[in-house]
């Protein structure tokens, strides 16, 4: 299994966080093992496309909330190490 758990939506509260605020949080290195999706489809577009980050941040963002690691964005560029066979990718981490 690639992740911890696969699901549709958030069950944690709106953070409201913007891409600036996002983006002053350091990036860390997470297991994908450990993390749970918040969303259950991928756009294989996204997945396959070499400028995947060129709208966003390069890192995915991931949101700890009671104990668990929520993968909020950036689906397709873990599922793009995981393809590659790495056990873990560097996300931003915010905690609620």
């Amino acid at each position: 299994m690639i992740f911890k758990g696969v699901r549709e939506g958030r069950p944690y509260p709106d953070h409201e966080f913007t891409l600036k605020q996002w983006s002053e949080i350091p990036p860390r290195p997470i297991r994908l093992d450990q993390l749970v999706t918040t969303k259950r489809e991928l756009a294989l577009d996204k997945l396959l496309a070499d400028d995947s980050t060129f709208y966003g941040d390069l890192f995915p963002h991931v949101v700890q909330w009671e104990n668990i690691l929520y993968l909020e964005d950036g689906l397709h560029r873990a599922l793009r190490a995981a393809l590659q066979q790495r056990l873990q990718i560097h996300a931003r981490v915010l905690v609620l």
